[in-house]
């Protein structure tokens, strides 16, 4: 059984307070574990408490990063595993054309942005590179590729037996194709997303303020939500939460685009803590 647990799904930036308290304030960062296989999507700021909670007995943990922005990323470092000299960590990130992954990740683990480097950590981590790869991780299988976001930035496609998640939580849906969302051909992110049981996709903006951000790398709610239309996925839960807006704000939001809508699928906003089993 695939059982998944979302430790952060706000975007851009931390939002603790009380009027965040329901869907959670801290930054990208989603379990996907099967029996002792451990994987990690993004390292946001909810990869702090995770590794606070993590099964002692996990001996390998594998940190898929979509991208490298600071909100996807900040956490790393206070990932209390990583200092485990018995503890075996994989990132698993996107390719670059100009510099290597693994020395983009030392930006991180350097001064000033963080006192402790990479070299200093008890066990190395092995740091893996990808584009559009298929490849496995224990019974998982995992596809991923590029999607529309400013920089380098991947989507996860992961399977367990008949169960299929896909892990978007940055995705310009709208650039790249002319006939978005009548037409798959063109769309990013499309073969990501098909016919999946659970979609995490980015939807940041209310369509008005898409309006004013086109090219921030970011999707209107109710574009998220065509987008999943378009990909006859079963369940979706919209991911990457405008720091600014609280709770209430995120309620209004997504029942104003389900308003008179008919969908042949389930829509959610993520929440922290929230835990799915497939």
């Amino acid at each position: 059984m695939m059982k998944v647990k979302v430790w952060g799904c706000r975007g851009s930036l931390p939002s603790p307070g009380p009027e965040n308290n329901f869907y959670g304030g801290n930054t990208s960062c989603v379990e996907v574990t099967d029996g002792e296989t451990f994987l990690i999507l993004d390292a946001g700021s909810g990869i702090q408490r995770l590794g606070r909670f993590i099964d002692r007995n996990i001996k390998e943990i594998h940190i898929l990063l979509t991208h490298l922005h600071i909100d996807h990323t900040m956490g790393m470092g206070f990932f209390l595993p990583l200092y485990d000299p018995s503890v075996k960590v994989h990132f698993w990130g996107p390719s670059s054309s100009v510099t290597p992954l693994l020395q983009r990740l030392r930006k991180f683990f350097s001064p000033p942005m963080f006192p402790v480097r990479l070299a200093d950590l008890p066990n190395h981590p092995e740091v893996h590179e990808l584009t559009y790869d298929d490849f496995y991780i224990g019974n998982f299988h995992i596809h991923s590729e590029y999607v529309c976001h400013p920089g380098p930035t991947l989507g996860f496609r992961i399977r367990l037996g008949d169960s299929t998640i896909a892990y978007i939580p940055d995705h310009e849906v709208r650039l790249g194709s002319t006939n978005f969302p009548n037409d798959p051909e063109w769309t990013s992110g499309f073969e990501l997303a098909k016919k999946v049981d659970l979609l995490f996709h980015d939807g940041g903006y209310t369509s008005s303020e898409y309006d004013q951000k086109v090219g921030w790398g970011h999707s209107a709610v109710q574009d998220s939500i065509e987008f999943g239309a378009l990909c006859q996925v079963k369940r979706m839960a919209i991911f990457h939460h405008e720091p600014n807006n609280t709770d209430e704000q995120l309620d209004a939001i997504l029942a104003d685009r389900l308003e008179g809508r008919n969908l042949s699928f389930p829509v959610e906003l993520c929440r922290e803590g929230a835990e799915y089993f497939l």
